[in-house]
């Protein structure tokens, strides 16, 4: 039986389409002016596909040393960050979910004061310092560690899990701690694959926190590094210009601002990769965590 396609469905499915491209345009430009060569752009000609194909600027990128090191502190923050994370918030979502816990409800109304109330930065910033974790890889990971938002999201999911399961395993004489690694982080995949990538994300394209806690410029982020070039000007020159900035000097007298840009551009696209490969991965985790550990009040 053929299905009916009727008024509502196409106007619906034009405006998707159209708010689609204007979501992914942005993107697909930056991608085109990185892989193009100076003289399209110089010229304005580059607005879909990349003219005069090159990976020139790809090539600088590769070579400048600072973003290589932010990319690995990155990398070292979001693994790092992320399992803490998932760790202290799942726990506590897993004793929260738990009616027979004391106090359980006057916790919970705690916690839900923090996402109405919340101390913020110069507060946050003293702890941090008296804690004496500035300059450090856990200033990175432990503030913010744990999302009240997550916690919620969590503990409705564990509270929807079958009770008769740890009722088996306490039949077979495992305590609390080993109900939880043995019966219920096993079933729990989709909310922990859905909260990791809420945190893996804010920590990749957090640079606030960093601006903050850490002035060792050997610990900042790639989400750092990137904003200093873009907004500081740093790669047309001067003594922190690197290789970027090396490269755009070198080419000032033949359009040196398009350099800047296809430059600004390819570093951009290089940083926000990795984290644009990693949603397919988790999609299918991340909508059925999401939506289970939310539908139960």
């Amino acid at each position: 039986m053929r299905k009916r396609i009727d008024l509502f469905t196409i106007v619906n499915s034009f405006f998707m389409l159209g708010l689609v491209f204007v979501m992914l345009y942005p993107f697909i430009y930056m991608i085109s002016i990185s892989l193009s060569s100076e003289v399209y752009v110089l010229k304005n000609q580059v607005f879909f596909w990349p003219k005069g194909f090159t990976t020139r600027w790809y090539e600088f990128v590769l070579r400048d040393s600072s973003l290589l090191i932010g990319y690995k502190n990155t990398i070292i923050y979001v693994v790092a960050g992320t399992l803490i994370s998932l760790v202290l918030t799942s726990m506590g979502a897993y004793v929260l979910s738990k009616r027979k816990m004391m106090f359980r409800r006057s916790i919970m109304l705690a916690l839900i004061f923090t996402i109405l109330f919340q101390g913020g930065m110069i507060p946050a910033y003293l702890v941090a310092k008296n804690l004496g974790i500035l300059d450090t890889i856990w200033a990175m990971v432990l503030p913010g560690a744990i999302s009240t938002f997550n916690v919620i999201v969590m503990r409705t999911f564990f509270e929807g899990l079958p009770e008769e399961l740890e009722d088996a395993g306490r039949m077979d004489g495992l305590n609390d701690f080993q109900l939880f690694m043995r019966i219920v982080v096993p079933l729990s995949k989709p909310v922990f694959a859905a909260i990791g990538l809420f945190v893996a994300v804010s920590i990749w394209n957090d640079f606030y926190k960093p601006t903050i806690y850490l002035r060792k410029a050997d610990l900042f982020p790639l989400q750092v590094i990137l904003r200093n070039l873009i907004i500081a000007g740093s790669m047309v020159g001067g003594n922190d210009a690197g290789t970027l900035g090396a490269a755009a000097a070198a080419d000032r007298g033949g359009g040196g601002n398009v350099v800047v840009e296809s430059l600004k551009y390819a570093a951009i696209v290089f940083g926000t990769l990795p984290i644009l490969v990693l949603y397919p991965f988790l999609q299918k985790y991340f909508v059925k965590g999401v939506m289970i550990g939310s539908v139960k009040g």
